[in-house]
């Protein structure tokens, strides 16, 4: 089995009965996006892998030993850069998060931006339906979910050089303007 096969294996029984905040779709709807979009930008097979299972451990109990024995050091790594500590409150969590990706390599760089590209691209479309209750489904509403967003765009600004950046800059410019 390849790596991506494998990383795919891990991600559909990991995620398996979780559902999007946004619309309620199947999880895997959103790694399987951020994967197939690295995979079109040319990244790597660790990449790629690494945005399969981005989300697993910090929203599953997927075992980080197995994780790292199935997909080894390199996609371990990426993961473990991108996953959360669960323990903190949010805006230390989140403030840790944007601390982690300013100092990271670009491989991790590349899952994180395109994850919040994604992630966007889906809040956006969710507005569209839901109007302004939307919000409602993030723990700290607009302007916490908007802070959040500006701090990570300086960040990818001042430390890395690609058009996911522009991209990325867009949704956040397109998502403040939602009511």
């Amino acid at each position: 089995m390849t790596l991506i096969e494998e990383a795919a294996k891990i991600m559909l029984a990991a995620h398996q009965d979780q559902k999007r905040k946004t619309d309620g779709s199947p999880y895997i709807v959103h790694p399987t996006a951020v994967a197939t979009k690295l995979s079109d930008l040319d990244f790597d097979d660790a990449v790629v892998a690494a945005a399969l299972v981005h989300d697993v451990l910090e929203d599953t109990d997927f075992p980080e030993e197995k994780l790292r024995e199935k997909l080894g050091d390199e996609v371990w790594t990426i993961v473990k850069a991108l996953s959360e500590d669960q323990a903190l409150e949010w805006e230390e969590r989140k403030q840790a998060y944007i601390d982690t990706i300013a100092k990271s390599s670009d491989k991790i760089k590349a899952v994180s931006i395109v994850d919040k590209i994604h992630n966007l691209e889906c809040l956006i479309a969710g507005h569209a339906q839901m109007g302004p209750s939307i919000w409602g489904k993030f723990n700290r509403g607009k302007e916490k979910k908007m802070w959040f967003e500006k701090e990570l765009l300086k960040v990818f600004k001042k430390t890395w050089s690609h058009d996911l950046v522009d991209e990325y800059e867009k949704l956040i410019e397109r998502a403040e303007q939602l009511n």
